[in-house]
């Protein structure tokens, strides 16, 4: 194997320790700040995170959300 494939190799490794652990950090940082500084959290509605939160939540009211476990969406 040369350089640039082991490069890559433990690129990819490396990322694979990392995202777990990185989402989980964020996922306690983000809890932890809401808690502590409520109002604090705002989406803007020019954001495009806003729009897809309104259709998340129309999609809700028809009946039309499939909630995931945790498992699923923090891959742990």
């Amino acid at each position: 194997m040369n350089q640039t494939n082991q490069n890559l190799g433990r690129a990819e490794e490396i990322s694979h320790i990392l995202e777990p652990l990185i989402r989980r950090i964020i996922r306690e940082e983000l809890s932890r700040l809401v808690k502590a500084e409520p109002g604090t959290f705002y989406i803007d509605p020019d954001m495009p995170l806003y729009s897809d939160m309104e259709d998340i939540l129309q999609r809700k009211i028809k009946g039309h959300v499939k909630l995931h476990s945790h498992d699923e969406v923090w891959s742990e």
